[in-house]
């Protein structure tokens, strides 16, 4: 069947992508041999698995395909060591040019061979990738026989700076015009450039992420190198190791504090994810378009910094620890020469320029308030607080909220305390709460029944009995600890009494809690319910629900009042 689909396709398919197929013996690749007129111009094999015993029938395939540009291999898996069990018998192909393998899994690939038997029909490939699959060296007489190749991508392998100077041995890659060696296992900078300093058509070098450290003051390039990619190798400071043919230099992500390298014909320069204070001297770049100084440590530069770039195109100084200051983007502003400039502040800080901002182009926007004029709005804000400040203090003093505090931590204390006083220290019958208006009748009248009744009754008023110069509020508490009972005389001055308030607070959470029949409640005069102010909810729920000692105006009942208190504080 798979044949009979590819006998259908060939004339009309430009990309044949094989996946997912095993190709373990010989007698398996029949399947595909109907693909030598196939007049695909790509075919990919994506997780396919290929050993010594298939690889010469493909390959035998691939180079009859009349129209064949580009094989790919992804994700594939290759069982042997290349050292193929028939020979290859094959005719160069004519239109094979570019050849693609990514994450290729070879099992033993420290035991690979040298491919001799495939270096012929090398020849004419332009463009070759080899990622991630283990490489660590690449036969000299296999680059000698890549004649025409243009673009070499050894990315993500294991050269290392004897391997390479094996790969691109004099004779090798002679049309090589870009190569990147990037991700791999390069450590000295000076023997690098050496081994790749005969390819007189290299233009473009990336030799980016691999571990170079401090390099030398001298080294030997290929002749026309005009790209080059050092991001991401540990180097703290640059030397005139680099080569001054230089067109496009990429330093990012080092430890460069400093950029003085005099390159007369640089047109871009990437500076970011350095540690950068100033911007690059412009005399040593006099033809530099493009600057890249993003994620450095810069906070400003001056105009006379900025204008000493000529043929400046972009500047990208993004993420970086800029001071916004009207000042500083007015400037910028009027560089009107400058195509794009961005600056990038915390989040959002632009003026009314071409100006763009993490890389998006902003205009028609204006600086607010804070960002034009930061000291004057701190000023301002510091003002307002010492005032605000002062009104509270003022408030406070006016509505005694001192006080009020200190009641609150005197609540908040009393609720920590034991719930009831050891009997020892009980010294009164009754504590009185009453309200000054009420003092006559409670002093004249009430304290002359009680304290000489037979047995009388110790009661504890707060003119007599507090203690002089405490507060008056641990009075009030000692005072109802150390009584038997509260006595209440209730009245609508009692109602309208803030300290009458707080002693029935402080016996809400006392003894109201703990012990109903802790308080008694004599109502002096009649109260309406309604009359009775929100904060005394716990009054009145209890003038509804128990039963309270009315004083009566006739003196026959009075006697009644006077034995049923008594009883009231006895039990």
């Amino acid at each position: 069947v798979f044949s009979a689909i590819v006998r259908d396709l060939l004339h009309s398919v430009t990309w044949l992508e094989v996946r997912k197929i095993a190709f373990s013996i010989p007698a398996e690749m029949q399947l595909l041999r109907v693909m030598s007129s196939s007049f695909a111009n790509k075919i990919s094999f994506k997780q396919a698995l290929l050993t010594d015993a298939t690889m010469p029938e493909i390959v035998s395939i691939l180079e009859d395909m009349p129209k064949l540009v580009e094989v790919e291999l992804r994700d594939c898996r290759f069982l042997g060591t290349g050292r193929w069990e028939i020979q290859i018998q094959a005719n160069q192909s004519h239109t094979l040019r570019v050849l693609t393998i990514e994450k290729l899994f070879i099992e033993e690939f420290y035991l690979f061979t040298d491919l001799q038997d495939v270096e012929t029909l090398l020849s004419l490939l332009t463009k070759v990738t080899v990622q991630n699959t283990k490489v660590f060296l690449v036969p000299c007489n296999l680059s000698k026989h890549l004649q025409s190749l243009e673009y070499l991508d050894l990315s993500a392998n294991l050269l290392g700076d004897q391997s390479l100077e094996h790969s691109a041995c004099p004779g090798g890659w002679p049309s090589l015009q870009s190569l990147n060696l990037s991700k791999n296992s390069l450590s000295e900078l000076e023997m690098t450039s050496k081994s790749l300093s005969h390819l007189r058509k290299l233009i473009l070098l990336d030799i980016s992420q691999n571990n170079f450290g401090e390099i030398p003051d001298v080294c030997e390039w290929p002749e026309n190198l005009k790209y080059l990619n050092l991001s991401s190798t540990q180097i703290p400071k640059l030397t005139t190791c680099i080569p001054p043919t230089l067109e496009v230099l990429d330093v990012s992500a080092n430890k460069l504090q400093e950029f003085g390298l005099h390159l007369p014909f640089l047109k871009e320069l990437y500076l970011a994810k350095n540690q950068l204070k100033t911007l690059p001297g412009a005399a040593p770049v006099p033809n530099l378009v493009a600057l890249s100084v993003r994620r450095n440590k810069l906070n400003s530069f001056s105009r006379e910094e900025f204008e000493s770039f000529k043929k400046m195109e972009l500047l990208d100084a993004s993420d970086n620890n800029f001071i916004c200051s009207c000042e500083f983007l007015s400037f910028i502003h009027h560089e009107a020469r400058i195509a794009q400039v961005l600056v990038g502040w915390p989040d959002q800080y632009v003026c009314d320029s071409p100006l763009a901002v993490r890389g998006a182009q902003v205009g028609a926007v204006h600086l607010s308030l804070m960002e034009c004029h930061r000291s004057l709005v701190v000023s301002l804000i510091c003002v307002l607080v010492f005032l605000v400040i002062l009104i509270l203090v003022a408030v406070s003093y006016k509505y005694h909220a001192v006080w009020y505090l200190r009641m609150t931590w005197a609540w908040l204390q009393a609720k920590r305390k034991p719930k009831r006083a050891p009997p020892k220290d009980i010294c009164y019958d009754a504590f009185v709460s009453y309200s000054e208006n009420d003092s006559d009748w409670v002093e004249n009248i009430m304290v002359q029944e009680l304290e000489q009744a037979c047995p009388p009754f110790r009661l504890c008023l707060h003119k007599r009995d507090f203690v002089p110069g405490k507060w008056i509020v641990d009075n009030i508490i000692d005072s109802i600890e150390k009584s038997h009972k509260t006595l209440f005389v209730l009245s609508e001055h009692f109602v309208q009494s803030e300290w009458c308030k707080y002693e029935l607070d402080f016996l809400h959470f006392r003894l109201f809690d703990e012990n109903n029949d802790a308080a008694i409640l004599v109502l002096l005069e009649p109260i309406q319910s309604e009359a009775i102010p929100k904060r005394f909810c716990k009054l009145r729920k209890i003038m509804n629900t128990k039963t309270y000692l009315e004083w009566p105006l006739e003196e026959k009942q009075q006697e009644i009042f006077w034995f049923n208190l008594k009883i009231a504080l006895k039990s």
